[in-house]
């Protein structure tokens, strides 16, 4: 079968493009977690000068926030720019997540146009990569630096390269990019020394690498040597990473979890991939490695790496001291969706060739959806449907030469369709925290030259300094509700009660963080007035 023009890439590129900053604003619920808010403060830090590189001697902090420099130095860049607020702390992950998808597209837009839009579509429309799209989290900037590192790796080997050397520079910098948002790249190391040895063996693209080793062992002494000039302690960071898995012990593989070690290392992994919806992906990558695809030099690129990110996640540890996996959640998995979809879209490829590729698509998605036997199986259903349209199609060979020639447009269009149904979901639902309605009472009612104390709930409390632009109010005191007790109002004091009703019914946060409801709330302050309500955030002055 004919493949399309690049002009499939590019409406497709311009498609995911929309989709995704259409998804961004439309489900966007402000700070999320510890995590996030964290970033954004250490990039006020660096923004207005405050920052330090250790400001834990004694080693007592478990978390590497303040090592990854690339997660939140954008930022600090755009809060210098145009201030502090929840888009300029949250544009930094979308632009990564844009760029990731960009990256799909200039590798294969004239190439494989198909590859390039199956790829798109499956990474772009990937709906934990969309959700992490909205928060300062350092998963999709991870997946932007490694899925840039494979690329130049890629492009500077290529056949014809007339700037090898430059692309070897490149790939080093790359590299240590991706180290400095998160240090999972490290699932990519593995196929990039094998990579190196079969090159030095057939002694092949030898400019490339004596440049990319050259330039990682410069910058690699140049890390170091930063750490050991402020610490005193070269491998600084590889020590914080050891710290935190002791202090973590209690809740990983090897302290409250070590019964279900053997089932992580065995069917808990795979069972994951499903429930977070990659199986799509897995059994089109499946499809190009068994088939001719795999006799394209960049399909067994994509295949190889893949398969050595996968089995890093699958049977990798977090500590070179003691061996720990790590967790099993989908924001976890971020690096392994690029070299994996973009395996997928050689395996799509040859879907479209050969209609029995399209049959056992149709049977393992189908597989795949009875597994799950919930709203997640949607995904694995609707994409069988797809495949098994083609079967029927592609089998039959009664088509026209117009259908033909769009079939892969066709394919892509319903893949994207179906993948689009978890995003939209959301994109309708109601706001789950209720962020900007309680921004704007806060930014109203309560500017930084409010007098008093506001009594608020815990997932607001550690976040208060935010909404002030991480420069608390003098005079303004937030406490949680149950400090009313120990610490009751003054008399001529002003109070003010914060109710967010979407925070205090919110799954997520009531299963650990917050234990009461709206009315046990209420009740708590029995004399109070409605100053102003927007959604269901209820602002109410309160009295002794």
């Amino acid at each position: 079968m004919k493949d399309s023009s690049p002009r499939l890439a590019a409406w497709t590129l311009l498609s995911v493009v929309v989709f995704i900053v259409a998804y961004f604003f439309f489900t966007h619920e402000g700070l999320y977690d510890y995590d996030d808010y964290h970033y954004a403060r250490l990039a006020h830090e660096l923004a207005t000068g405050t920052f330090q590189v250790n400001p834990d001697a004694r080693h007592l902090l478990a978390e590497p926030f303040r090592e990854r420099l690339l997660v939140f130095a954008p930022v600090a860049l755009l809060y210098r720019l145009f201030g502090v607020g929840i888009y300029t702390t949250t544009l930094w992950p979308l632009l990564c997540t844009l760029g990731s998808v960009v990256f799909c597209w200039a590798l294969y837009r004239r190439r494989e146009p198909v590859v390039a839009a199956g790829a798109m579509v499956l990474l772009g429309l990937h709906y934990f990569m969309l959700t992490l799209s909205n928060f300062l989290y350092p998963d999709n900037i991870l997946m932007f630096g490694a899925v840039a590192s494979a690329a130049a790796l890629l492009w500077g080997r290529r056949n014809g390269q007339q700037h090898p050397a430059l692309w070897g520079i490149g790939f080093a910098a790359l590299t240590l990019a991706a180290f400095l948002a998160k240090e999972t790249i490290v699932f990519y190391l593995p196929f990039y020394l094998s990579l190196l040895l079969v090159d030095l063996l057939r002694r092949q693209h030898q400019r490339f690498w004596l440049a990319a080793v050259g330039m990682g062992v410069f910058l690699l002494i140049g890390y170091l040597s930063f750490y050991y000039a402020h610490t005193g302690d070269a491998l600084y960071r590889l020590h914080r990473i050891e710290q935190a898995n002791v202090y973590f012990q209690p809740k990983n593989y090897l302290g409250s979890q070590r019964g279900q070690l053997l089932a992580r290392l065995t069917w808990q992994p795979l069972a994951s991939f499903i429930s977070s919806g990659m199986g799509v992906a897995m059994l089109l990558a499946l499809v190009a490695a068994f088939s001719t695809a795999r006799k394209h030099p960049e399909a067994r690129f994509w295949l190889w790496l893949a398969l050595s990110s996968v089995a890093c996640f699958w049977w990798g540890s977090t500590s070179l001291a003691q061996y720990n996996p790590i967790t099993l959640t989908p924001r976890m998995m971020t690096p392994l969706l690029p070299p994996l979809c973009l395996a997928a879209g050689f395996g799509l490829r040859e879907a479209l060739r050969n209609y029995r590729y399209a049959g056992w698509l149709a049977l393992g998605l189908l597989g795949c959806a009875l597994w799950l036997h919930n709203s997640g199986a949607v995904v694995y259903a609707g994409t069988a449907i797809c495949f098994a349209g083609l079967f029927l199609v592609l089998r039959s060979g009664r088509y026209s030469d117009r259908l033909r020639s769009r079939l892969p447009a066709v394919m892509v269009l319903a893949i994207a369709a179906v993948l689009a149904i978890r995003p939209l979901y959301f994109m309708a639902k109601p706001s789950a925290f209720s962020f900007f309605d309680q921004q704007a009472l806060i930014k109203q009612y309560l500017p930084a030259t409010t007098k008093g104390v506001v009594f608020v709930d815990e997932h607001l409390l550690e976040k208060a300094d935010f909404y002030y632009g991480f420069t608390p109010p003098p005079a303004l005191v937030y406490r949680r509700y149950e400090s009313a007790d120990s610490l009751p109002i003054k008399p001529g004091q002003s109070a003010w009660l914060l109710v967010n009703g979407s925070t205090l019914t919110n799954p997520e946060l009531t299963r650990q963080l917050i234990r009461y409801s709206e009315s046990q709330v209420l009740a708590w302050f029995p004399h109070r007035q409605l100053v102003a309500q927007k959604g269901k955030v209820h602002l109410y002055q309160v009295f002794p």
